[in-house]
């Protein structure tokens, strides 16, 4: 029972019962308690630059359907955006400007040194709000081998994003393959 259903239900009781505004209490609390659980944070968050951060991360939403977590935004002096994670399913991104580590942005750089993968539940619907928002298709929807569909695109900096489906569940294992070594003449 959702807690806003419990609370109507106890509020037309004429009589209260102390048992039943106990249980009712632990239940309420219960819902609360699970509605607020911390998420495990991801151990491994890739980084990339941009030039504007906040039009980054506006353009990141409205294309691709990332959404910001707003706890993380660096503001610095006049209100520049400076960093920021977006999520994604359950991936994270960190959004930064360019110059911090020494990273910088395609569209400084003039030249693309990574992608990102994204996997997407349905990479033509995807396709489609990625070109309603203006991203630059590098290659449009197409069939990989082992049945996988993807699309590649740019974002407004330059970024290459593939999106994908799975192609088959991925399972966890940890079993690690070894590579064959190879003999010194």
């Amino acid at each position: 029972m959702k807690p806003v259903d419990l609370a109507k239900k106890l509020r037309r009781e004429p009589v209260f019962d102390p048992a039943a505004l106990d249980r009712g209490k632990a239940v309420l609390m219960a819902a609360i308690g699970q509605d607020v659980e911390p998420r495990r944070r991801p151990t491994i968050v890739p980084q990339v630059p941009y030039q504007d951060v906040g039009a980054a991360l506006a353009f990141l939403e409205r294309a691709f359907g990332f959404r910001e977590i707003l706890t993380t935004r660096l503001v610095g002096e006049g209100g520049v955006i400076g960093h920021a994670l977006v999520e994604f399913g359950d991936g994270v991104i960190g959004i930064g400007t360019q110059g911090a580590h020494g990273a910088i942005s395609p569209k400084r750089g003039g030249i693309e040194s990574q992608y990102i993968s994204v996997y997407v539940a349905d990479v033509d619907a995807h396709h489609q709000q990625a070109l309603a928002a203006g991203s630059r298709i590098a290659s449009g929807p197409h069939d990989d081998f082992g049945g996988v569909r993807a699309y590649e695109a740019l974002d407004l900096e330059g970024h290459r994003w593939r999106f994908h489906n799975f192609s088959r569940p991925l399972v966890r294992t940890d079993r690690r393959i070894t590579p064959p070594v190879t003999p010194r003449p």
